[in-house]
């Protein structure tokens, strides 16, 4: 079997996914815009061949890789990124080379414009917040008219949280239509609630070999009020969203793929959402959640995310069971200019014991992640709560 991974060294942690499906037997060949002498001694281990582009936004360069790879070593079997900046260009190249493991272009457009997500979510029954394209002042004032300040204003198609704003009244309103952006925008109506992510590993029938839960803050308020990250990854997940979950997944018709579903968690009831403590549908996102949230996985369930994930693509099945013990895994970050009142000295005396990964993130990722990290494995949801009052208080 012919693996194409496409930038397999970003996130760094992805070697762990080509260590797997290299251990299953599987051709892993690797095209990036890196050299390879800058590849980690890991990654350079699991890749069977590596072919070096000096842009993947060049989709001719990309396609001649691919088609360098099938001509050495035959059919290619699958293509990711398992990045969702490539998941357009994946599709192309599963268009172009007949790969039928994975989303093709006709279906791109459901799982990367949160229009269309909109309307997979009503048609499977799923409750959602109302939205609405406003590219123009008009539509926006008759959308605001219908639901009521405030409303959340983001890009049709976008990641995370970036140019996401929330609107509180008429004198905001006005400002955005100001500073309108080229590109398509989606209103929403702001709901009171928890984010919290649906995240699985589904086989070939859209089933779920793996699921599990983290709880988010707002990242659009991490980026826009440059507040400090945290986030956990929970031991169990609740019955009420593994069962939108996997609604959601069959209504999208995706399989053979690691997931990140984004729902709220209603802390206040809403008319047509539910009551406090119900779950509705934010977001879909075709791939692993971000940052070293799979490792988080990992810890939180005993288990291995990537393993998984390999056994999938070999055999359809999943050969790598839980551990008896399950955690709370919970990220903690510091932001340079902001006062804390424990040094790292004292972090690592108090909670050394508990401390799964600590280090210095990549430049690029400390306006969300933050420049340091803290990751601890904790029994209970208060453990939870005072590590990161203690990290970031």
């Amino acid at each position: 079997m012919n693996f194409i991974f496409i930038s397999p060294n970003f996130p760094h942690t992805y070697w762990q996914f080509c260590a797997c499906l290299r251990r299953n037997g599987i051709n892993v060949l690797g095209i990036g815009d890196s050299p390879y002498d800058g590849l980690e001694a890991p990654l350079k281990a699991s890749l069977t061949e590596y072919y070096h582009v000096t842009s993947l936004e060049d989709y001719d360069q990309v396609y001649r890789a691919a088609a360098f790879f099938a001509f050495k070593y035959g059919r290619i079997d699958w293509i990711e990124s398992m990045n969702e900046y490539w998941l357009e260009q994946d599709a192309r190249l599963r268009d172009d080379f007949n790969v039928t493991t994975g989303i093709r272009p006709d279906r791109i457009g459901f799982i990367k414009e949160k229009s269309l997500m909109k309307q997979i979510y009503l048609d499977a029954g799923i409750p959602t917040a109302r939205q609405s394209i406003v590219t123009t002042r008009e539509a926006g004032s008759a959308f605001v008219g219908k639901v009521g300040y405030p409303v959340i204003v983001k890009p049709d198609v976008g990641v995370g949280a970036t140019n996401t704003w929330k609107l509180e009244n008429d004198a905001d309103l006005a400002s955005f239509y100001d500073h309108l952006p080229e590109a398509p925008y989606v209103m929403e109506e702001f709901i009171e609630g928890i984010i919290c992510s649906y995240d699985a590993i589904v086989d070939s029938r859209c089933e779920p070999l793996f699921e599990s839960m983290t709880v988010w803050p707002p990242v659009m308020d991490i980026v826009n009020k440059d507040l400090d990250l945290m986030y956990y990854t929970c031991p169990e997940v609740p019955e009420a969203l593994r069962t939108l979950g996997r609604r959601a997944v069959k209504a999208f018709g995706v399989d053979r793929r690691f997931v990140h579903l984004e729902f709220f968690r209603l802390t206040k009831a809403r008319k047509g959402l539910g009551k406090a403590g119900d779950f509705a549908a934010l977001e879909v996102n075709m791939r692993p959640a971000g940052g070293y949230t799979p490792d988080m996985m990992n810890y939180a369930h005993s288990t291995d995310v990537y393993q998984i994930y390999a056994d999938m693509v070999a055999y359809d099945s999943r050969r790598k069971p839980e551990g008896p013990e399950h955690f709370y895994c919970v990220y903690a970050s510091r932001k340079d200019g902001h006062s804390y009142r424990h040094t790292h000295e004292e972090i690592m005396e108090k909670y050394g014991a508990n401390m799964v990964m600590q280090e210095e993130m990549p430049p690029m990722n400390w306006p969300q992640m933050g420049r340091y990290m803290y990751t601890a494995k904790l029994k209970t949801i208060e453990e939870t709560e005072e590590f990161i009052r203690f990290v970031q208080g």
